[in-house]
């Protein structure tokens, strides 16, 4: 065997024994990938994170200050507190007068009980010509059913069989303006060789 006989020899053994490490090598590239992946969402997380606990501890410090606020405003609360039992002595009085009020009211309401029998009589012929109305407007549907619609519907058929027409005869016109043009390119060339040969 020649020099190069065994090189090629060795290179092909060191291949065949090599071939399984490559290919472990690969394997282990690809999960280093997915390991510096998982790092990158990491670090994400954790740069969400912290944002978050700024968040927070900007929440904590407005929650303090509205402690601060609620604290005030029971203040407030007590100084309106008095100030309701002040207002409910005025409101006793109120009471009495609007006593006064309501036996003004009642004698008002019998006066309105008189008003409301006539206004049930003027009801009661309200009643009547509604009746009449009712009336007057059956013979209007049935004028409308019986004269109006069918003439509607004559008047229909019409537009709708002219609309047919029309849109059958689309596509004709279509291919009619481009003969047309076709017929002036033609017409056109011809007079020019015309002109030519004059």
């Amino acid at each position: 065997m020649t020099n190069s006989e065994l090189l090629l020899a060795i290179s092909n053994m060191m291949d065949t024994k090599l071939e399984p490490i490559a290919k472990d090598v690969q394997i282990l590239k690809k999960d280093v990938q997915g390991i510096k992946v998982d790092v990158m969402e990491l670090k994400e997380d954790v740069q969400v994170l912290k944002a978050d606990v700024l968040e927070l501890k900007d929440d904590v410090q407005v929650l303090k200050a509205d402690v601060l606020e609620l604290k005030d405003d029971v203040q407030v609360l007590k100084v309106d507190v008095l100030k309701l039992k002040e207002n409910v002595e005025a409101l006793k009085m109120d009471v009495f007068e609007l006593t006064i009020h309501v036996q003004k009211l009642e004698a008002n309401a019998q006066r309105v009980e008189a008003n409301m029998q006539r206004l049930e009589e003027n009801m009661e012929k309200l009643e009547e010509n509604m009746e009449k109305l009712e009336s007057r407007m059956k013979k209007v549907e049935l004028f409308q059913e019986n004269k109006i619609l069918p003439r509607l519907n004559t008047i229909e058929s019409c537009y709708t069989s002219t609309y047919d027409r029309y849109k059958d005869n689309v596509n004709d016109y279509e291919n009619i303006k481009q003969d047309i043009s076709v017929m002036k390119q033609v017409l056109t060339e011809h007079s020019e060789k015309l002109q030519r040969l004059a």
